[in-house]
């Protein structure tokens, strides 16, 4: 069994041991940091260094010393990122203050599907075969198109890049009886290139709070698979194919009013993905892509003796894309890139009449102009048709001019949108013990007028005309400006940002029935912001040990909020003398489940003669609400659900033996294992230990 005293013993024997055992090797402070690449901002192979947008690239050897295995584990630790849990017990991503249902996310390129909730479950991406993560902030909807309103995550898996059979085997054993599993095998045989991947995670779970019935964590089990072909025809064409699955079960037993249900949830996803690569000339290469995607989970939870069914649902979604991207460069300082794409978005799931499904075309285009040696110019734009909303267009414009070696100035605006989503439009929902109804607004008309003729509805409380306006999409104009300095051992990136929202979707009354309950569907009338500044800072004392630090300062809101108060009109009750007051702007705190401040501190330090590597990581995330409790709408100082400030610490160290085996040891989330009724349901110390042989 892992427990904190074993890990900490196994910690420190290998690096004071090693300490001993070996002179620490000296070495010159090195001239030059490695300039990385990344696809994603662009679409296109660029410098990370020269992108005029705010991105995070995170390198598979970062990824490995830390020891994280899941993508939520990883994004947690970069600077402005969160993940947070919504009412509804769903976990997402955040970025600048802009929430899970408005980020994209893609593996290799293409994206993933099964928002249930709005919020995309990260924790179903392994990192046993991921290359490298990018990370563009702001809206990218001038190449990605709905749902990069926030930004855009993209997942690049691994592939062989040598000749012969190379690849991994792992195991790792950490708290709760956690187990995962890897099998990674790569192969290049004469002009093909083979990746298969293998990943098997279970744990027993955890519960956090026993006087609750149910586990924090219910126990589950997941496997991941994923392969990759690729194979070069000629000079001019070649092919990728790949496939990926993942499977989950997950354990349920909770107890309500004294009745025992159990059963489990079912959870699959399929991505199927082939490219087509045509090199026409030296300045002209078409991609043709074509993707189909299934995310499909099935819930079942009853009482085996009453037969009693407490939730009985599923959900299918697929999604097919076709998309002919190209580029051609048609002086060496000016390049273009552009597409032209189709897809087919369905769902199938309870609560919906039947399924229901999108279809959308688009084009996009891109300029990337070096106007001068020093100066670099993107201008962008992407049209979309959608069958259930008004046609978007999205333009962006982006500059990094470089005054001198060491100093570069960028900047961008853009502009983002959002497609209502499915639920938005469909769904038809009653709460059997409560007894309220929601209403997707496509469906709004019809359901009400059938609940009027049941004799359910009291009164309407809307023109009905009002139904008949299609739901607008989201859309957001995002701005950023930042600095970059670099010399040869240390590095800054500030940047300044603000996203500006409009005709954000919510929920309102639109009847009042019989019962005393309402019933919901959705509107176009929320305009917010997030607005701030973040910053990145790297210095290198020498090759062997180097320091980073982050940091995010966010200021969030609504601005009808703002608007109410300034006019006087949000009133709140003191807790403790029981009046009632107007609120002031500044007991408005903004929106929900957002931090005015994210830090990150991180060391890395390796002992070549000993072969051992060391990692520590400091997280803090300050003061936040999770929800309005007083009844005005809004986070404000007198709401109750406050969670307060805390910094979590990660520490792992990896040593290698024998060439080809690496043995880590990891001591995570709380190294002093504190735990509180007030932080968000961090389960305290968590320990591993992991064995990797490379073939």
């Amino acid at each position: 069994m892992i427990t904190k005293n074993l890990l900490v013993k196994i910690f420190f024997l290998m690096l004071f041991g090693n300490l001993f055992a070996q002179e620490m090797e000296k070495d010159s402070i090195s001239t030059k940091i490695l300039d990385e690449v990344i696809i994603t901002a662009t679409r296109s192979l660029r410098q990370l260094s020269s992108i005029p947008l705010p991105v995070i690239l995170i390198p598979k050897e970062k990824i490995n010393q830390s020891g994280t295995i899941r993508l939520n584990e990883i994004l947690v630790e970069q600077t402005g990122i969160n993940i947070v849990q919504d009412q509804s017990g769903f976990k997402g991503v955040q970025m600048q203050g802009i929430s899970s249902d408005y980020i994209q996310i893609l593996i290799d390129g293409v994206p993933l599907i099964g928002r249930r909730s709005g919020n995309f479950d990260l924790s179903r991406i392994t990192l046993g075969n991921v290359k490298q993560i990018e990370i563009v902030k702001g809206p990218s909807s001038s190449l990605y198109g709905s749902e990069a309103l926030g930004g855009v995550i993209n997942i690049i898996t691994e592939e062989s890049e040598s000749e012969g059979i190379n690849g991994n085997l792992s195991y790792r054993l950490g708290t709760f009886n956690q187990h995962d599993v890897n099998v990674e095998v790569k192969k290049t045989v004469k002009e093909s290139n083979y990746t298969f991947f293998i990943n098997r995670l279970s744990t027993s779970g955890y519960d956090l709070e026993p006087e609750i019935t149910g586990q924090t964590l219910n126990p589950f089990r997941n496997y991941s698979f994923s392969g990759k072909i690729s194979n070069n025809f000629n000079n001019k064409l070649s092919s990728t194919l790949s496939l990926r699955f993942f499977d989950q079960n997950q354990d349920t037993e909770i107890t309500i009013n004294d009745v025992f249900f159990e059963g489990d949830t079912r959870e699959k996803d399929l991505n199927l993905y082939f490219k087509l690569n045509h090199k026409l000339s030296e300045i002209l290469k078409i991609d043709y892509e074509f993707y189909f995607t299934n995310y499909d989970v099935n819930e079942y939870i009853n009482n085996s003796i009453t037969a009693q069914t407490l939730s009985n649902s599923f959900f299918d979604q697929k999604l097919f894309r076709s998309e002919a991207r190209s580029n051609y460069i048609l002086k060496d300082y000016i390049k273009f890139t552009g597409g032209i794409g189709f897809q087919n978005d369905g769902l199938e799931r309870t609560f919906f009449d039947e399924k229901v499904s999108f279809n959308s075309q688009y084009i996009f285009l891109q300029s990337d102009i070096n106007l001068h040696e020093k100066f670099n110019l993107i201008i962008g734009g992407r049209f979309d048709n959608h069958s259930e909303y008004k046609n978007q267009f999205s333009p962006k414009i982006a500059m990094n001019y470089k005054s001198t070696s060491n100093f570069s100035l960028k900047g961008s605006i853009g502009y983002g949108f959002k497609a209502p989503a499915f639920r938005q439009l469909y769904f038809d929902f009653t709460n059997s013990s409560v007894g309220y109804t929601v209403l997707g607004y496509n469906v709004a008309i019809e359901k009400l007028d059938k609940l009027q003729e049941q004799g359910q509805i009291l009164d309407t409380v809307i023109p009905r005309e009002e139904l008949f306006n299609s739901l607008e999409a989201e859309s957001s104009i995002g701005y950023n400006l930042g600095l970059n300095f670099f010399k040869s051992n240390w590095s800054l990136d500030l940047n300044l940002f603000r996203n500006d929202f409009k005709n954000l979707i919510d929920t309102r009354i639109i009847a009042r029935k019989l019962n005393g309950q309402n019933v919901f569907s959705y509107i176009n009338f929320d305009k917010i912001y997030t607005t701030g500044l973040g910053f990145n800072a790297k210095y290198k004392f020498d090759k062997n040990f180097n320091i980073s630090a982050g940091y995010q300062l966010l200021y969030s809101f609504d601005k009808s909020k703002r608007s109410q108060i300034k006019n006087g009109e949000i009133f709140v009750r003191e807790q403790i003398t029981n009046v009632v007051k107007v609120l002031n702007q500044k007991d408005y705190l903004g929106l929900e489940n957002r931090s005015r401040h994210l830090a990150n501190l991180k060391f890395f330090y390796s002992i070549p003669k000993s072969k051992l590597r060391i990692n520590l990581r400091f997280i803090y995330r300050s003061r936040f609400a999770e929800f309005d409790t007083n009844g005005n709408g809004l986070i404000d100082n007198y709401d109750s659900s406050f969670i307060e400030g805390f910094v979590t610490t990660n520490l792992s160290a990896t040593k290698t033996f024998f060439k080809k085996f690496d043995f880590q040891v990891g001591l995570s989330n709380n190294l002093i294992d504190y735990t509180d009724q007030n932080t968000p349901k961090i389960p305290g110390f968590l320990g591993f230990v992991k064995l990797n042989y490379r073939i």
